[in-house]
């Protein structure tokens, strides 16, 4: 079996790192930033701290801000347009998985304009050129955007989630800096460590995991139950920001190259039909996955439980995984994650709907064990 995995060029990470984009970029020969991002940033300062390096430098940019969360096929189109007129040679992406991922769209469909009806991008799109070169800065610790050859656009023609996987997507650079995550609301620090927890998990048991990913998702997990809680409570405490900022990088590394499973699966359809966040859909479904995926999966969920400090000595296989998904579940009710879909409007005539889109999910065949439209219902069911 032949394994690939494909990483950013160059990456730099702890808090100020951002001080390192004027000598980066004119080591890479760019002039004119186009600087994708979305108003609640901008808003709140966030996206200024990143400016403002930029004015100081006196680098030329451009702000293009029509992002939304669950970025849409309009919110790319709008963008493509905006970078043609901006005369820009480079994206900045200033953001969460909305705005980096808006940023990669726009950036593969510049460089391959045969792709500019943007829903010929879903699944494996056969582009040949590299996207516009891409320096992503993300603001949460969450989606790992910054490090994935993945993105999610939602096609509102059909409210499908289209999940985009290409090579020549990554960005050129990241720069995970902790200090843009300090303002980053409690409730939202909860729901982007839990989904990068999710993807530690799924990437740790999915069917394409193999040694190099397993060292990556392993760390994370560690890392993420060392953390997060305090990120939560402690929002400017550096220590864990910077911890949860590098541990989703590093479950990023990893499940953008081995896939993901059928959490992320039923997650997409929740956020394209009723925009709840991708965070927190993850977070309310993966303790109940996890305990439906154990049987398929029982050596792995030992190393879930260590990494998670719940392991005993003397624990046989199946007390460890049970121990490990009530390490997550808990996580989960301490950092205040939703618990039932009901609480977020879903109603059971819903499920059906749901159940047909999770099962279609580029991301469902991944999972270890097996599962049907069918299986997929019984599973909303259990957290509605």
């Amino acid at each position: 079996m032949i394994n690939r995995f494909v990483l950013n060029e160059v990456s730099y990470f702890g808090p100020g790192a951002r001080q390192v984009l004027p000598k980066e970029i004119s080591r890479l020969g760019l002039h004119k930033a186009f600087v994708a991002t979305d108003k609640d940033l901008i808003k709140f300062g966030v996206a200024e701290k990143v400016l403002d390096v930029l004015k100081k430098a006196d680098i030329e940019y451009e702000v293009f801000s029509d992002i939304k969360p669950n970025p849409t096929v309009a919110n790319v189109k709008a963008g493509v347009a905006a970078y043609a007129a901006s005369g820009a040679d480079f994206i900045i992406a200033i953001g969460g998985g909305s705005s980096i991922d808006t940023a990669k769209a726009i950036g593969i469909i510049t460089n391959n304009p045969e792709f500019s009806d943007v829903v010929s991008l879903e699944g494996v799109a056969d582009t040949k050129k590299k996207s516009v070169p891409i320096i992503a800065l993300p603001t949460t610790a969450g989606t790992a955007a910054e490090v994935t050859i993945n993105y999610v656009i939602t096609d509102e023609s059909t409210q499908k989630k289209m999940v985009c996987v290409d090579p020549n997507d990554i960005p050129a650079m990241a720069i995970v800096d902790a200090e843009l995550m300090y303002t980053l609301p409690k409730s939202l620090t909860a729901a982007t460590g839990l989904d990068a927890l999710t993807h530690a998990i799924e990437g740790l048991i999915t069917k394409g995991a193999w040694e190099m990913s397993d060292m990556f998702e392993i760390k994370a997990i560690e890392m993420i139950a060392h953390y997060l809680e305090t990120a939560v409570s402690q929002p400017e405490n550096a220590e864990a920001r910077n911890g949860m900022a590098v541990a989703q990088y590093i479950a990023g590394m990893a499940f953008s190259n081995v896939g993901l499973g059928v959490v992320h699966g039923m997650a997409h359809p929740l956020g394209a039909i009723f925009d709840i966040p991708h965070g927190v859909a993850n977070a309310l479904l993966l303790p109940t996955i996890m305990e439906f995926n154990a049987p398929a999966a029982l050596a792995k969920y030992v190393d879930i439980a260590k990494a998670m400090n719940v392991f005993v000595a003397g624990m046989t296989e199946v007390e460890a995984a049970d121990a490990a998904v009530k390490a997550v579940r808990e996580l989960s009710l301490r950092v205040g994650i939703p618990q039932h879909l009901s609480d977020l409007g879903i109603k059971e005539e819903d499920l059906p709907r749901l159940a047909k889109a999770a099962f279609a999910d580029v991301c469902t065949p991944g999972n270890p064990r097996e599962v049907t439209e069918e299986i997929i219902l019984e599973l909303y069911k259990k957290v509605l």
